[in-house]
């Protein structure tokens, strides 16, 4: 898996580019990306298709599997900016971000696989991590 922190106005697709080329082998071919609809390009297409990635978007084949997805993938946007305080995050270098933004993200995964791994009924909200 791989992530990157960045600011507003770089390219997400020269952003995506960066994350592959420097995550493990892990990300490469027969793996599907799931995109909006501003990652197009024929470079960026071109660097996808070679690394046997498929991208689905809004406009390519195989966009029905993002409808019912989009108002997860808001939720969770809403929810991350909001519960652990995102974007309150105090940081004040770009290590001090990063850094404060993954141990929040690495607190809340852990308890949901912690209550996924015990038993416990998992909520779709996240409300339950918000402490």
């Amino acid at each position: 898996m791989g992530f990157a922190l960045t600011g507003a106005k770089p390219d997400e697709r020269e952003v995506l580019l960066g994350i592959l080329d420097s995550t493990p082998a892990r990300i490469g071919a027969g793996q599907t990306i799931l995109a909006d609809k501003n990652y197009f390009g024929r470079a960026f297409e071109t660097d996808l298709a070679e690394a046997g990635i498929v991208l689905v978007r809004p406009t390519r084949p195989g966009r029905e599997f993002l409808k019912p997805l989009r108002q997860v993938i808001e939720s969770i946007n809403d929810t991350l900016k909001g519960q652990p305080g995102l974007e309150a995050h105090g940081g004040r270098t770009v290590a001090g971000v990063t850094v404060r933004v993954l141990q929040r993200l690495l607190a809340m995964t852990a308890a949901i696989w912690h209550n996924l791994n015990i038993g416990a009924h998992p909520l779709r909200s996240l409300t339950a991590y918000d402490h």
